[in-house]
C-alpha cells in the first residue's frame, strides 16, 4: 500500500475477522488498492490476519486481497483452495465447506501399433496429419483373371481400412493404381491378338497339327532349360495336354480333333505367332483392350467380395506425362542416367548420398539377380539391355520401346515407363511427398517397392516418402504355392461359386492379415461353422426381444448369472480392444467374440431350464456390441441386433409377416395340445408337415419347445432348405443303418436257425475234404489221409461237437414247445 496515507494498521488491533474485513472495505472504498509491483508489510500483515477472502459484498477488500494473493507466490495455493471453499461457503450461507475433489488416478489404454515392415517390428501408429491417413496402395496389374492371392490382399486391406476409419476412428484416404502397362500385358495382349487373327483364318486340321508340331519344338528346348520346379512342373503340365490332344489328329486328320488341338496347345502357339510376327504389333489400342476387359472384371470382383473402392484409382496409362516429368526430375538432381533411349536409377549414387539408403526393406536381397530381373520384366532382360546399365541392381524408370511395345514420346525418344516409376509417379501426384501407409503382398517388398522408395525419395529429396509399410501374407491353396503365371491358381468367381463374400471375410478374419493363409476346405468349414454360429444366436437374441412386455417390464432385476456375464463382456471387450490395438489382430478379436457368444449361449440355456427369460436389455446390449464389430470389419445392411440374419429388404419383411407368423405359431401350438391330449396323430402329423416342409419353403424356421413358446425365426430360404435337406439325409442315413441292421440279425438269426437244425452227428460226415473216418455217433477219428486225428485235433473237435449238440437239443425243445 503506498506510504503512510494508506496507513491501516490500525487493523492489526482488531480481532475480530469479520469486523477487521468491514473496516478494510470502507477504508479502501475512496483509496487505491497498491502502489508500486509489491505488497508492504502491513499488506502482508493485514492479509495473514485475514483466513479466507473476504464476502463478495465487500467488493474493495475482496478485490484487494486477490490482488495481494497474487503478488505473493507463495499464498498461491492458499489462494486457490481457500478462495473457492470460501467463496462458494459464502454464497451458499452456509457455515460448511465442502470438500475437496481429486480426480481418479485411471488407466493406460492400449494405442494402436502396426507392423511396419520398414522396422520389421510393432510400432506405434502416428499419423503425419491430425487424424488424417493418406494411404497407396499397389494395384493389380490386370491381365487375367482376378485370383484368391488378390482376395488375399484386397479383403485385407479392405478390413484394415474399415478398422481404422470404423473403429479408431481416422479419417483415412485410400489412392490404388491399375498397372495397365506392364511386359506381361503387353506380352498377353499381342499374344491373344495374334491367336485371335489366326483363329479367324479357320485353318485346317492339317495345318493345325503341322503348326503345333512346329511349335512344339521351341517349347520343350525352352522345357529342358527351365530349372525352377514349379515352372518346370506347369509347363510339363503343358505338354502333356498337348501331347494328348496331337494323338488323334496324327492317326486321322480330324477337323473336330483339330479344334481340340487348338485349345489345348493354345499356349505353344502363342508363342510360337509371337515370336514370329510379334514384331508387327504397332497399334496401342491393341495394348489396351485387354487391360480394360480384366480391369473390369476386377472391379466387379471386388464389388462381389464387398470390398470398398478406393477413394481415387490411378492408371498407368492415364500418368505417362507425369511419369516422364518425374523421371525429369530424377535425373536433375543426380540419381538416374540416359543409355540408348531408356533411363536408369543409378543404385550406387543413391546408395552413397548422405541422406539415402537403397534396399530399405528388404537389404539382405540387394544383389538378388533373379529378383532384379522378374522386376525388370520378361521383355526388358535381354543381353542388349543388360549391358545398357551401369550396375545389375541398377532398374529401368523409362524404357525405350522395341517393335511390337506401346509407346509414348519422351524426351528419350518413344518409350514407355518402367514398372517401379509408375507407382512413385500417380502416389507422389496424389499424396505428395510423404504418405502414412504404403500396402501390397509380402512378395512385392523387393525389388518393387524398395525401388519406389529410392526413386521417390530421390525425386523428393528426403528419407521418408513412406511412414508405414504393411505387407499382406502369401496365400496358399491346400498348402502349395498359388501362382498366376504359373497357371495355379483359384480366380474368385472359382471361390464365390463355393462360399459366400461373407463366409471369404470371415476365413481372413480368423486368421493373421500378415501371415501366410491357407485357402482349404478346413479354412472354409470353419468359417462356416463360424457364421453359423453368430447366426443362431442372433436369431435367439431377436426371439428373445420379440417376447411381449410393456415398457417397464424390460428393465429386469439383475441377479448373480447378469452380474457375471456383464462382467465377462467387459472383459472380452477390452480385450477385444487390446487385440484390435495389437497390429490389428483380427483372429484374437474373432475368438474374443466366439467366447462372449458361448458364455452368452450357456446363460441363454440356463433361464430357459429353470422356465425364465433371460434378461433382454443385456442380451441386446451384446448383441448390438457383436453387431458393431462385425459391421466395422464389413460394410453391411443397418439392422438392429445381428448383421448375420438378412439384409434390408429381409429386415423389412421381417416387421411386416412377423406379427402374423406369431399368430400362426401360438394358433399351431394351441392345435398340438389339444391333439395330444385327444391323442389325435394325424393332426399332430399336419403340424410336422407345416414345420417341416411348408414353412421352410417360405423362408421360416420353427423350434419346438417342450415346456416353452414355439420360436419363430426368419431365416434364408436356401439356408433352411439346406438344413432341411442334410437333416433328411441323415434320417435316410439313420433308416439306411437300422434297415441294414435289422437284415443282417435276420440272416445270423436264419444262419443259427439253419445251424441249429443240424444234428451233431451229420455235422461233420459231409467234410470228405478233411475227414475220412467217423464213429456211430458221426464223430471223426481219421484225417482224410486215413491217419488217427491227434489228441489236441479231437480235443478241438470235441468242443465243437458239444456246442452244436446243445444247439440241435435247443431246436428239438423249441419245435416240441411249439407244437
Amino acid at each position: 500500500v503506498a506510504g503512510s496515507a494508506f496507513d491501516y494498521g490500525f487493523l492489526l488491533h482488531t480481532s475480530e475477522e469479520a469486523t477487521a474485513t468491514v473496516a478494510l472495505n470502507e477504508y479502501l472504498s475512496s483509496r487505491s488498492y497498491l502502489a508500486g509491483f509489491s505488497p508492504s508489510r502491513v499488506d502482508q500483515e493485514v492479509f495473514e490476519l485475514l483466513h479466507r477472502p473476504p464476502a463478495p459484498q465487500h467488493v474493495h477488500a475482496l478485490r484487494w486481497y486477490r490482488h495481494i494473493a497474487a503478488l505473493m507466490p507463495s499464498s498461491e495455493k492458499r489462494l486457490t483452495n481457500v478462495l473457492i471453499k470460501c467463496v462458494l461457503c459464502f454464497l451458499v450461507k452456509g457455515k460448511r465447506v465442502q470438500p475437496l475433489w481429486s480426480a481418479p488416478a485411471g488407466s493406460n489404454l492400449p494405442k494402436l501399433r502396426l507392423y511396419n515392415s520398414l522396422t520389421r517390428t510393432k510400432e506405434l501408429f502416428v499419423p503425419q496429419n491430425g487424424n488424417k491417413v493418406s494411404w497407396y496402395c499397389c494395384g493389380p496389374t490386370v491381365y487375367d483373371a482376378s485370383h484368391m492371392g488378390h482376395a488375399r490382399s484386397y479383403i485385407s486391406f479392405d478390413i484394415l481400412r474399415r478398422i481404422l476409419m470404423n473403429y479408431f476412428k481416422y479419417d483415412v484416404f485410400y489412392c490404388m493404381n491399375i498397372t495397365d502397362i506392364d511386359d506381361k500385358i503387353i506380352r498377353r495382349a499381342r499374344q491373344n491378338y495374334l491367336l485371335e487373327q489366326y483363329r479367324e483364318k479357320k485353318p485346317a486340321a492339317a495345318q493345325i497339327l503341322q503348326d503345333v508340331l512346329s511349335a512344339r519344338g521351341p517349347f520343350q528346348a525352352k522345357l529342358a532349360e527351365t530349372t525352377d520346379p514349379d515352372k518346370k512342373q506347369m509347363l510339363e503340365r503343358l505338354d502333356s495336354a498337348v501331347a494328348a490332344a496331337l494323338g488323334p489328329l496324327q492317326g486321322a486328320v480330324e477337323s473336330k480333333a483339330g479344334e481340340v488341338l487348338l485349345e489345348k496347345a493354345k499356349d505353344l502357339l502363342s508363342d510360337w505367332l509371337d515370336a514370329q510376327f510379334g514384331s508387327q504389333v504397332t497399334e496401342n489400342s491393341i495394348f489396351s483392350l485387354l487391360p480394360k476387359f480384366w480391369e473390369g472384371e476386377y472391379h466387379n470382383d471386388m464389388d462381389a467380395l464387398n470390398v470398398l473402392p478406393p477413394d481415387v484409382l490411378t492408371r498407368v496409362s492415364e500418368y505417362c506425362p507425369e511419369i516422364v516429368d518425374f523421371v525429369k526430375k530424377i535425373l536433375d538432381n543426380g540419381f538416374g542416367y540416359e543409355s540408348n533411349g531408356s533411363v536408369y536409377f543409378d543404385t550406387a549414387k543413391f546408395d552413397t548420398s548422405q541422406k539415402h539408403a537403397y534396399g530399405k526393406l528388404v537389404p539382405e536381397a540387394v544383389g538378388d539377380m533373379k529378383a532384379l530381373q522378374e522386376g525388370e520384366g520378361d521383355l526388358s532382360v535381354s543381353a542388349d539391355q543388360l549391358s545398357e546399365k551401369r550396375s545389375q541392381n541398377d532398374f529401368a524408370l523409362w524404357k525405350a520401346s522395341k517393335p511390337g511395345e506401346p509407346s509414348w514420346d519422351s524426351p528419350w525418344g518413344k518409350g514407355r515407363p518402367g514398372w517401379h516409376i509408375e507407382c512413385s509417379a500417380m502416389a507422389g501426384s496424389i499424396l505428395g511427398e510423404s504418405m502414412d501407409i504404403h500396402g501390397g503382398g509380402f512378395d512385392l517388398r523387393f525389388p518393387h517397392h524398395d525401388n519406389e522408395l529410392a526413386q521417390s525419395e530421390a525425386y523428393f529429396e528426403n528419407d521418408h516418402w513412406v511412414r508405414y509399410f504393411l505387407h499382406t501374407g502369401h496365400l496358399t491353396i491346400a498348402g502349395c504355392k498359388m501362382s498366376k503365371s504359373l497357371k495355379n491358381f483359384i480366380t474368385i468367381k472359382d471361390a464365390l461359386a463355393k462360399n459366400t463374400a461373407r463366409q471369404l471375410r470371415l476365413a481372413f478374419l480368423m486368421h493373421s492379415w500378415k501371415d501366410t493363409l491357407d485357402y482349404s476346405s478346413n479354412t472354409m468349414e470353419s468359417a462356416v461353422h463360424y457364421e453359423k454360429f453368430l447366426n443362431e444366436f442372433f436369431l435367439n437374441v431377436k426371439d428373445i426381444l420379440r417376447a411381449p412386455c410393456d415398457v417397464t417390464g424390460q428393465f429386469e432385476k439383475w441377479e448373480a448369472a447378469e452380474m457375471e456375464l456383464n462382467e465377462s463382456f467387459y472383459e472380452r471387450k477390452a480385450a477385444v480392444h487390446e487385440a484390435l490395438c495389437d497390429n490389428v489382430d483380427t483372429r484374437s478379436t474373432m475368438e474374443e467374440m466366439r467366447a462372449l457368444v458361448t458364455q452368452s449361449n450357456t446363460y441363454i440355456a440356463s433361464r430357459k431350464s429353470s422356465k425364465l427369460q433371460p434378461n433382454r436389455m443385456l442380451m441386446k446390449s451384446i448383441a448390438l456390441y457383436l453387431t458393431d464389430m462385425l459391421k466395422v470389419r464389413e460394410s453391411l445392411c443397418s439392422i438392429p441386433v445381428g448383421v448375420f440374419i438378412h439384409c434390408t429388404p429381409l429386415q423389412n419383411m421381417e416387421t411386416t409377416v412377423m406379427p402374423y407368423l406369431k399368430v400362426l405359431s401360438d394358433f399351431r401350438e394351441s392345435v398340438r395340445k389339444i391333439a395330444r391330449e385327444q391323442n389325435v396323430t394325424e393332426v399332430l402329423q399336419l403340424c410336422d408337415v407345416v414345420r417341416n416342409d411348408t414353412l421352410p419353403e417360405l423362408g421360416v424356421r420353427l423350434e419346438d419347445h417342450e415346456g416353452l413358446p414355439t420360436v419363430v425365426k426368419l431365416v434364408d430360404k436356401e439356408t433352411l432348405l439346406r438344413e432341411r435337406n442334410e437333416k433328411k439325409k441323415m434320417e435316410d442315413e439313420k433308416k439306411n443303418k437300422k434297415e441294414e441292421a435289422a437284415k443282417k440279425k435276420q440272416e445270423q438269426e436264419l444262419a443259427k436257425l439253419a445251424k441249429m437244425k443240424i444234428s451233431p452227428c451229420d455235422m461233420f460226415r459231409s467234410e470228405t475234404d478233411k475227414y475220412s473216418g467217423f464213429d456211430e455217433t458221426g464223430f471223426p477219428t481219421h484225417d482224410v489221409e486215413g491217419k488217427d486225428l491227434s489228441k489236441g485235433q479231437t480235443k478241438k473237435l470235441r468242443k465243437l461237437y458239444e456246442a452244436q449238440e446243445k444247439l440241435h437239443q435247443e431246436y428239438l425243445q423249441t419245435n416240441q414247445n411249439g407244437c
